[in-house]
């Protein structure tokens, strides 16, 4: 039977009477109807604080897209035996939530320096660059100079402050270093890889920097000691009596609260070990791990901490277009969420969660429901059910669930079967390299789409709508009380 229905003028055509009723107790009983129910009751329990934080936790999943927490969260549900798509991510239940917007003032597809920058100083700037404004040009010590801007963890200080900086990448690397360093060049990492002429001008290494940051970074774990040279850690040292150099997980659980002295972690020479590369003799700690004792240290000096604790390893499994390594440093950086989340009082602490860019990362091809993320793509039946086929691409190879827009697995001529699983290094359209040059790096590349920015604690509605990324800083800013300028 055919009806026309009439609703406040507006008129529906072709509705069964039938099809739009409803039977009552059948959809009262439906799982994911009584979810929504709780999903909106949990929304209005929730009470905005706005209080001033005594501590903020900046964590930034590095190449952390959408796309990445996505496949992220399926992969950890599939390891603890479910579908995976069902699974929630620690941040991810957090209240407020917000899309950032990524672009350098001179890219609009963003680097890591930039990115970071913006987050910790409160404008954007260009690519390749830290602690200075877009006034400067890259690699210009002497503009450099005369347009830094302060850092977070330089006001944390002046404030009073704790400072902390974790991350599994070199503490020299570019989003760490946003916390306290400034430099026209993101790669001038250690002494030797200064300049003659920048040293002449002014212009100091990232590493030099961190040692002689201010009156000393509390608490800095990570890897990159050969970033250091031995009179750098001479310099560490000496910087009081008392700072520590530690080099090892068993240096690092020997720390305890009442270590009160500025302790530096450098547990490997390069960027630390991906989480699927530890073997049972690996020495290093984990994310997790750091986070946790982080935190322990932190919250026992002064009046409250800034800490900021970087996934880096996430965008170094992209970039090698290994799907595999990526999500499961996503797996890891979210159990440091957690840590966070089970450590501090929620009262007075401000955590954010998010990323400093994107990467060309697709989860694609109409899989059914629960297949392995990692592994090729089954189809469904005509009538919706699982059909146990793989799918199949019109020039007659099986596709995967996850793939890249460019990088090391592009393919060249006819395609071939696809790698699955872990260290599977998924196929790509691009064949794309890293940096210029007569023989580049085969690389994947960022993505210039926005990213999500997750908040809990203290003035946490702030993270609403669409934002520039520089909008992070003066939210740490606002929750902390602190009135502008900051530049005195």
């Amino acid at each position: 039977m055919r009806c026309l229905i009439r609703f406040s003028g507006l008129i529906l055509i072709g509705f069964s009477i039938h099809s739009i009723q409803l039977k009552a107790g059948e959809i009262e009983e439906n799982e994911w109807y009584i979810s929504g129910q709780m999903a909106i009751e949990s929304r209005l329990e929730e009470q905005t604080k706005t209080n001033i934080a005594k501590n903020v936790i900046l964590f930034i999943g590095d190449g952390m897209g959408v796309s990445t927490v996505t496949a992220a969260r399926i992969l950890d549900g599939q390891s603890k035996g479910g579908y995976g798509e069902e699974n929630i991510l620690p941040f991810e239940t957090f209240p407020n939530l917000a899309l950032v917007k990524t672009y350098n003032t001179n890219q609009q597809v963003p680097d890591s320096a930039g990115t970071a920058s913006s987050m910790n100083t409160g404008v954007k700037t260009r690519a390749g660059v830290l602690g200075i404004s877009s006034e400067a040009h890259r690699k210009n010590c002497k503009e450099a100079l005369r347009h830094t801007v302060p850092t977070l963890g330089e006001l944390a200080k002046r404030q009073g402050k704790s400072l902390g900086i974790v991350t599994t990448a070199r503490l020299t690397h570019a989003t760490p270093a946003a916390v306290y360093a400034h430099t026209p060049e993101r790669n001038w990492e250690s002494e030797d890889e200064l300049p003659a002429d920048a040293r002449a001008e002014g212009c100091r290494s990232i590493a030099r920097q961190l040692v002689d940051f201010g009156n000393g970074i509390d608490v800095a774990f990570g890897g990159g000691r050969g970033k250091f040279s031995s009179a750098l850690l001479e310099r560490w040292k000496k910087h009081t009596f008392s700072s520590r150099l530690i080099t090892d997980r068993e240096g690092l659980m020997g720390l305890t609260s009442n270590d009160k002295d500025p302790v530096l972690g450098l547990f490997s020479m390069s960027h630390m070990t991906y989480m699927l590369d530890k073997t049972p003799d690996n020495t290093e700690p984990t994310l997790s791990e750091m986070t946790s004792k982080a935190i322990d240290l932190l919250s026992e000096r002064r009046e409250g901490f800034y800490l900021m604790v970087e996934g880096g390893r996430i965008d170094h499994g992209h970039h090698a277009g290994i799907a595999g390594l990526a999500l499961t440093e996503a797996q890891e950086f979210s159990k440091a969420v957690q840590v966070a989340l089970d450590k501090v009082d929620l009262s007075e602490t401000l955590i954010l969660v998010t990323a400093d860019h994107s990467h060309v990362f697709t989860i694609a091809g109409y899989p059914t429901r629960g297949n392995p993320i990692l592994g090729l793509a089954y189809g469904n039946d005509t009538t919706g059910d699982p059909s146990g086929k793989v799918l199949i691409a019109l020039d007659g190879v099986p596709i995967t669930a996850l793939g890249y827009q460019n990088g090391p697995g592009a393919i060249g001529g006819r395609r071939t079967n696809p790698e699955t699983g872990l260290r599977a290094r998924q196929q790509a359209l691009v064949p794309t390299g890293y940096h210029s040059g007569e023989n580049p790096k085969k690389s994947e590349t960022h993505a210039g789409e926005d990213v999500a920015l997750y908040a809990i604690g203290p003035w946490a509605h702030l993270a609403s709508g669409v934002m520039e990324q520089n909008v992070i800083f003066h939210i740490i800013t606002h929750a902390y009380g602190w009135d502008a300028p900051y530049f005195e």
